[in-house]
This record gives C-alpha cells, structure tokens and sequence, in this order.
C-alpha cells in the first residue's frame, strides 16, 4: 500500500475532492441558499460559538500569549456580528464562476471563449484568527471551492464550533457537509502532511508570520500563494499637509495594531522634520506608542514617553503591536529604497500634495497596495467590496492584494461549433 493510503488526511482529500465535483455544478441560487443559511445557524449558535472562543481566550492567557496575539483571537457579540454580516454581503455579490473573460469566432467557424472555473480544493493554514474560518468557507462555496482548513491550536475550541455550524448548515442545505473540513488533531505532522496532498489539493493559502509562510515555500507540493506578512510603511512627504497626516498615521498605527496592514514604519522627509516630528511625538504620547527611531530622528523625538533608538532588526519587524519606527530620508527615491531593503509588498503609502511625487512612490513601491494620502489600513477584502477576504497576497502571480472571489477562480477553454470535424 502506498504511504498516502495511510495518512489521515486522505480521507478528507477525497472527501474534498467529491464535494468539489458537486460544488462545481451548483447554481449561484443554490450556493446563495446555502450561505444564508449558514448564516442564520451562525447567529442562532452565537452564545456557543462565544463560550467555545471564551475557552480558547483563557488558555491562551494562561499560557501567557501576547495582547496582540489575544486580539486576533477574541470573538465577541459586535466582532461575530460584524462576521455573520460578512457572510451575507458575500450572498450579494456576483458569482464569477461561469461568467467569460473573453470570446471570439474563428476564421473556422469555432467559437473560443475563456470561461471562470472554480479552482477546486483549498488548503489554508491559518494562526489565531477564528473568523478565517468563517471568510474562508463562505469565499470558498460561493465560488465553488471545497476547503479544508487547519487553524492554529490556540483558536481549537473556537474552530470546532464554527465548522460544526457550518457543515450542519451545508447539509440542512443539501450540500456535502465535506464542502468545508477542518484538521481537529493539533499534531504538526499533519500540516506536512496537507502540503503534499496534491492529488487532491489544488492551492495552499498559508495566513500567519513569516516563518509559517517559509515553511510551506519549502515543502509544499501544491502551488502556494504567499502573502499577509511584510512591512508596512508610510512616507511623509515635504508637501504634505502635516496636521492631515497625523490623522492618517494614527489610523494605521492604532486603530488595530495587531493586523497585518497597520503601520510599521514611518519615513518621514527630512526638510519637515523638525516641524513634524514633535507633532508626532505629542499624538503618539496620546496613543501610547512606543517610537523606535533611527540616530537622526532620535534627536527630535526627545519628548517621546517611550523611545528607543532602532537596533539592527528593528526595521525589519512587523510589529503588531502600537510601536512605531521612525526614520528620516531625504527624498522618495531614499523611501523607496528603504522600503525595497526591509521587506515592503503588503501595504504602503505616500502622503503628499505632489502629483509627480505620488506617481513615482505608486510605480516604484512593490507593494500589493499602495495608497496616495490614505491609511493603509484600507488593505481589507471588506473595505474593497469583496465582501470579505481568504488572504492578501504578495507575490506577483495569479492574485495581489485581497484575495476576493475572482480571486479563487481559475479558467477553462471553451470552444462550440457546428459539429466542426477538422483544425
């Protein structure tokens, strides 16, 4: 017997992979219904799905996990509300799957068009993020993708009860309960284990820091798509307006530090700096960040509550947490090219008033998102109306940025003719 006839996974890959195969000639009206009712037991469940995540949140301060790391982890009332009304705005929107990309009739009389496909099975790995679950499986049945998903131990309690929901509600449906699968062992063989089961998975998404986001580079044997990880960074220009942008630094940097598109490092132009650097110092002292700053900046920042100066990894560090660096430079070209050394391509921004300046950040920076005088805390598949997210990509093929529902669908040639018999 081969070695995969004794994984635990195989039976959820093929399990996945028959669900795929009903999922793929589902109508839009049927994976609607199902989302709807998915849905509804959500929010019938909510007091069990809440004590479940409640388990989750007491074990991970007892093992003495971090505010951000905890954050990322709650479930209350609003954040599962805010969930559930994700869900429904996924029913809302348009089902790529069957819709052309293009068409044309050749000189043969053959008529050849490009028609969007499910991808098939998803795999995602995903850390201390409950409501992935939710955003994967309803991304994943609207455009027809089985799923099988492995959260992080921290969140087990939390994803157990979501999947249970769901796959009661897939059923009452009349869709395969299989549809969305979770890995319930907490064993990290396992993962190993989905990585290569490539006949029967088609993409990993890997969702959490850069080392989980390596390990499946390395051993996958499923196409990979990276992303959710790197430095976000925000220039102040000299022509900026400098009361304006402390609001929009604010933003990214407090609004929830702990996401992957808050501010991690601020490039700050070095003509404004002696203006605006004790502006900032007084708005951060408001916010209770801790300022990590090159030896040029440093000086400026005196009145900083917390500062430090930047070691040599600091730059280099998603924070995810409310400590801000802080570096001058002298133009945006020096911007880039901090960006470009210390691992930019998630969310970055420009604030400027001017034009050419904003063109050339937007061409040079290699970011997934690149906003001109905007937080970039706008990187969110629910900010860009697509409902809700499975990933923000940062690699160049296939999808950058949020990865919505076009984003989960490949293409399939389609030619139709009159019993065309020759090329």
């Amino acid at each position: 017997m081969s070695q995969e006839s004794h994984s635990p996974l195989t039976a959820l890959g093929q399990a996945a992979r028959a669900a795929a195969h009903v999922l793929a000639v589902t109508t839009t009206a049927q994976k609607n219904r199902a989302l709807a009712a998915i849905a509804d037991a959500l929010e019938a469940n909510s007091s069990a799905i809440l004590a479940a995540n409640a388990k989750d949140i007491e074990a991970a301060r007892a093992s003495g996990m971090g505010d951000a790391m905890l954050d990322r982890l709650l479930l209350n009332e609003a954040r599962l509300a805010g969930i559930i009304g994700d869900v429904r705005k996924v029913i809302v929107l348009d089902d790529p799957v069957g819709s052309e990309l293009e068409s044309r009739v050749l000189e043969n009389g053959l008529r050849l068009s490009r028609r969007r496909v499910p991808i098939g099975v998803i795999g995602v790995i995903y850390e201390a993020r409950p409501n992935v679950t939710i955003d994967i499986a309803s991304l994943c049945l609207k455009t027809g993708n089985a799923s099988i998903l492995r959260g992080g131990r921290e969140t087990f309690h939390s994803n157990l009860a979501l999947v249970q929901v769901i796959q009661q509600a897939l059923e009452l449906s009349g869709l395969p309960a299989a549809s969305v699968q979770y890995i319930d062992n907490p064993d990290r063989a396992l993962v190993t284990e989905l990585l290569r089961l490539d006949r029967y998975v088609d993409m990993i998404i890997p969702r959490g820091g850069a080392g989980l986001h390596k390990m499946c580079k390395e051993q996958s044997t499923i196409p990979v798509i990276i992303g959710g990880f790197g430095i976000s960074h925000t220039f102040v220009d000299a022509s900026a307006d400098l009361a304006r942008a402390l609001d929009v630094i604010e933003n990214a940097k407090v609004q929830r530090p702990s996401a992957c598109n808050a501010l991690d490092t601020l490039l700050v132009h070095q003509a404004i700096a002696a203006e605006f650097l004790p502006a900032l110092v007084a708005r951060m002292n408001q916010c209770h960040v801790t300022l990590v700053a090159d030896g040029n900046a440093q000086a400026l920042l005196k009145g900083a509550k917390q500062l430090r100066e930047a070691g040599p990894e600091d730059f280099d560090t998603e924070w995810l947490s409310l400590t801000l660096g802080v570096k001058l430079v002298k133009d945006v070209d020096e911007a880039l090219a901090h960006m470009r050394e210390h691992n930019a391509g998630h969310s970055d921004a420009i604030l400027t008033n001017d034009l050419a300046h904003a063109e050339r950040f937007i061409n040079g920076a290699g970011s997934a998102a690149v906003y001109v005088n905007a937080s970039t805390r706008f990187t969110d598949g629910g900010q860009f109306g697509l409902g809700a997210e499975v990933a923000v990509s940062t690699q160049m093929l296939h999808a950058r940025g949020p990865m919505g529902l076009v984003e989960l669908t490949s293409y399939k040639w389609v030619g139709q003719a009159d019993y065309l018999s020759r090329p």
